[in-house]
């Protein structure tokens, strides 16, 4: 009970609402509203979120990452707001390409507070986030065309090879986790070539993991790791707790607060995993 109840302390102390509300909803039973509520304050009158959702960047605009977010929390709450989602996708159709790829972020976010990592890459239309937005609609059940549009673009775009970034590859399995039949063999062959793809649970540095891409046991991706992975990896995710209850990040946000923001919500993920694998003695 230390790990959990350690962990909860440093959310309630340190967690922005939104992450407050989650842990509620997701280990004490609070009515997933609440989460849909708090979510609410970030989206944009242009059916976007922005205003850091993603802490990366300070900015209130609406940028896809911040869409990608939105619909990470409520999955994680076990609940679908439609008019939410659906201004969002409206949003998305309005910033996509011509066959509808979006990028995960925009110039508008020069002039505000950013990490160093946010920049040009981010503006440049691509499988992250394009892929995983569509996998979380589908993992939401939520049609929409600029769903369709995009499945199909990315559908083209994979046929052509995956991608060589473990974060773009993270948004494609999710992607391929909703929509086709996953090529198990030929993803974990792929694994090992990605950067940024950390395997082994005793590197410090950052990095993707298999936790991250399997990150409950009944994952269709959970077939791409032996057991001795997840346990190792699960251990190590157990042992980077810190003193205070929460978890460190291996990158530097924009500020104080952006850092604190981002430990609030990778804390929360740490607590799903660990529950979902059994390591968490809770309830």
């Amino acid at each position: 009970m230390e790990i959990f109840e350690a962990a909860r302390d440093f959310v309630r102390t340190e967690g922005r609402l939104v992450e407050r509300r989650l842990f509620a909803t997701v280990f004490e039973g609070a009515d997933p509203a609440g989460v849909v509520d708090a979510l609410r304050g970030y989206q944009n009158a242009d059916g976007g979120f922005g205003h850091g959702l993603e802490p990366d960047k300070r900015c209130p605009d609406s940028v896809a990452l911040d869409v990608e977010t939105a619909f990470d929390i409520l999955l994680a709450a076990g609940v679908r707001d439609d008019d939410m989602v659906r201004r969002a996708c409206d949003w998305l159709q309005s910033q996509a390409t011509a066959d509808g790829a979006v990028s995960l972020a925009a110039p508008v976010i020069e002039g505000y507070p950013r990490a160093e990592h946010m920049s040009e890459w981010t503006y440049v239309p691509g499988l992250n986030p394009t892929a995983g937005l569509v996998g979380r609609l589908y993992a939401m059940d939520f049609e929409h065309p600029w769903r369709d549009q995009a499945e199909a673009w990315c559908t083209a775009t994979l046929a052509g090879g995956f991608p060589e970034d473990a974060h773009a590859m993270h948004e494609s399995m999710e992607f391929l986790e909703h929509t086709q039949r996953p090529e198990l063999a030929k993803v974990k062959e792929w694994l090992p070539k990605l950067a940024y793809y950390r395997a082994d649970p005793a590197d410090p540095s950052y990095g993707v993991t298999p936790l991250h891409f399997a990150s409950t046991p009944d994952s269709v991706w959970r077939q791409l790791f032996d057991d001795e992975q997840i346990e190792g990896h699960l251990d190590r995710l157990v042992a980077d707790q810190q003193a205070d209850g929460g978890w460190a990040i291996t990158w530097e946000p924009p500020g104080t607060m952006a850092t604190l923001e981002y430990r609030g919500i990778v804390t929360v993920h740490a607590l799903r995993t660990l529950k979902a694998y059994g390591r968490l003695p809770i309830s």
